[in-house]
C-alpha cells in the first residue's frame, strides 16, 4: 500500500471541500493526485492558514522569510501560477501545517503542548534552523531543521514519501556516525543508506546535546516503521532517552479548540 499518496488524496478532498466552502480561492496542481493550491488574498488572509496564525507570521520577520520559499517543483503547477508558488502554498504541506500550530498566538498558553516536545513551558518556534552537524576534517552539514523550540529540534512530516537515501560515503563522513549507530544494522540498499534525514537529524541532537523529535501523523504507518528501524540502531542510551516520535493526532489533543477544530477539518487529523 502506498500509504503518501493515500493520505495526498484524502487531504486534497479534504482542502477542497474546506475551500469551496468558504468561498477560499484555489487552484490544483498538474498531473495525477493533484494537490488542492492556495496562496495570499485580501491582504492578511492565506487559504491554507488558519487567519490568526498567517497574521502572527506575516508579523514575525523570520517567520515570513520561512513562509515566502518558492515551490520547488514549479513544473507540477499552472503555468500563470508557477512564479509566484510558494512551497507552504500546498494542501500536502508539513511546513504550512506546523506553522498554522506553532504560530497561532495562544498556542504559547498551552503548556502540555510544549511537554509533548521535552520542554516545560511555552517558547517561541524557530522555523529552518540550520543543523550544524559536524563532519569529518571541520566541515559543517548546515542543512535546515524544520523547528527548534528551545532544546528540542523536530522534523514534520506528512504526505512525503519517505526520509530519502544517500550514498554511504556521505553519510560516514559525519564525525559521530560511528559512535551514535549501529551502521550495519541500519536499513541499506546497495552503496546508500535508507532513512537518511533521521540519521542526520539524530546525528545534530547528539552534536548540540538536544531532544530531537519526529512529528508524524498516525496514518503513515510506513514512516512510523522507518523511525523506529532507526532508533533500533542508536548505541548511545542516553541520545535514544532524547529521540522521540509525536503524533499529530497526539498534539492536536492538547492545541486550542480552534485549532483541534482546523486540524480535524482541513486535514483530518483526530485528537486522540
Amino acid at each position: 500500500m502506498n500509504w503518501s499518496d493515500r493520505l495526498r488524496t484524502q487531504l486534497a478532498s479534504l482542502a477542497k471541500r474546506y475551500a469551496e466552502t468558504r468561498g477560499i480561492p484555489h487552484y490544483f496542481s498538474l498531473g495525477p493526485n493533484p494537490a488542492v493550491m492556495f496562496e495570499p488574498y485580501d491582504g492578511d488572509r492565506h487559504g491554507n492558514f488558519l487567519e490568526a496564525s498567517y497574521r502572527a507570521i506575516l508579523a514575525h520577520p523570520s517567520w515570513r522569510r520561512w513562509e515566502c520559499k518558492p515551490h520547488p517543483r514549479r513544473r507540477a503547477l499552472p503555468v500563470e501560477k508557477r512564479r509566484q508558488a510558494k512551497e507552504l502554498d500546498s494542501c500536502n504541506s508539513s511546513d504550512a501545517l506546523l506553522m498554522n500550530v506553532f504560530c497561532f498566538p495562544e498556542v504559547a498558553r498551552f503548556p502540555r503542548v510544549f511537554r509533548l516536545f521535552g520542554q516545560e513551558s511555552g517558547c517561541v518556534p524557530e522555523f529552518g534552523v540550520p543543523g550544524m552537524v559536524p563532519r569529518i576534517g571541520g566541515e559543517i552539514d548546515d542543512t535546515e531543521i524544520d523547528m527548534q523550540l528551545a532544546g528540542s529540534f523536530v522534523e514534520a512530516k506528512l504526505t512525503e514519501a519517505d526520509f530519502t537515501a544517500k550514498r554511504k560515503a556521505h553519510v560516514e563522513l559525519y564525525r559521530d556516525f560511528e559512535a551514535v549507530f549501529e551502521a550495519t544494522a541500519l536499513p541499506q540498499d546497495g552503496d546508500n543508506y535508507m532513512n537518511y534525514q533521521l540519521i542526520r537529524n539524530v546525528l545534530a541532537a547528539f552534536a548540540h546535546k538536544r531532544e530531537f523529535v519526529l512529528l508524524c501523523d498516525s496514518r503513515r504507518t510506513d514512516l512510523l516503521q522507518s523511525w523506529s528501524e532507526v532508533m533500533r540502531c542508536i548505541k548511545v542510551p542516553e541520545l535514544r532517552s532524547r529521540c522521540r516520535v509525536v503524533l499529530w493526532q497526539e498534539l492536536a489533543a492538547e492545541l486550542p479548540g480552534e485549532l483541534r477544530a482546523f486540524l480535524a477539518e482541513k486535514y483530518g487529523i483526530q485528537a486522540t
